[in-house]
Order: structure tokens, then sequence, then C-alpha cells
């Protein structure tokens, strides 16, 4: 019991964390206030006043959202992969912890990490002024696989030290 308290705890701390943040509607996590006083948000229109992007059917520019919105959208996709990478990389940490064929951990820790983004993206879809987006979950199950490929590596060259 101790042992799996100490390969899954950190992994339902993490979800914990992830749950918390997609409870929160979009006005407690607005981070324009925040980017509008402390970046020159001329220097970013003069930088990528051409940059167009369209994501979930959104066009995603300076014109159509305003720098700070901008920069702000590229925050949060930033926060969704970083998030699922420490996500995908506890999962596969607890899972080749606790299973003794380590062949068997590389893709159940990666549907486990993508089956968590999208209950996390269905969950969004309940909080006040937040919507789901495939494309979220998309950013989330490649943030897992990088994180779940960085903990790979280092569990195999830790084997490979021990033989």
């Amino acid at each position: 019991m101790k042992k799996f308290l100490i390969y899954w705890l950190p992994v339902l701390i993490w979800m914990s964390m992830i749950f918390y943040a997609s409870s929160q509607p979009y006005e407690k996590q607005d981070l324009r206030p925040t980017i509008s006083n402390y970046i020159n948000l001329e220097i970013i229109e003069t930088l990528f006043s051409t940059v167009v992007i369209h994501y979930a059917g959104d066009e995603i520019s300076i014109k159509a959202l305003g720098s700070a919105h901008f920069i702000e959208f590229f925050i949060r996709k930033a926060a969704h992969f970083s998030m699922y990478f420490g996500l995908g990389f506890l999962i596969y940490r607890a899972l080749s912890l606790s299973i003794l064929n380590k062949r068997l951990v590389f893709i159940p820790s990666w549907v486990i990490t993508i089956l968590y983004a999208i209950s996390d993206e269905i969950h969004q879809g309940f909080t006040p002024n937040r919507s789901p987006h495939i494309e979220d979950v998309m950013i989330d199950a490649i943030g897992g696989l990088f994180g779940i490929i960085l903990a790979w590596l280092i569990y195999k060259k830790i084997r490979t030290k021990r033989i």
C-alpha cells in the first residue's frame, strides 16, 4: 500500500490540479491585464501583426483578438502541453514502477493520459465561460506523449545502468 501511494499519489495530485484549473471560469484565469502591465504590446504588434492561425474555428490574430489576448492564447496552449507533459511523465512512472513487464507501460500510459484529457475537456463544457475543444485534447495528447517519452528515456537509462 505504501508503494502504491508513493507511485500514484503524485498522479492523483497532478490530476487534481488539472481538475481545479478546469473548474475555474475564464474570468478567474484571465491573463490579459497582467500581460498588458508587463509586456510592451507595441513590440508584439510589430513582430506578430501578420500571424494568423485558425484554431477551433476561430481566427487567432492580433487583429481579431488584440495583442494581450493573442499572447494569452499561446500561454494557455503551452499550459495545456506542459500540464499533460507532467501527467504523462507521472503516469508512465507510476505504471513502470507498478507493473513488472516494462514493455506494457508506454501505450497504457498514453491512453490514460488521453482519456483524462478528454474527461477534462468534457468537464470544461460544464464550467461557466469555458468551452471544450478537440484541438485542446490533441495538444494535451502530444504533451503527454512527450512526457512519456522523456520518462521512458530516463527509466531506460536507469535500467541499463543497473545491468
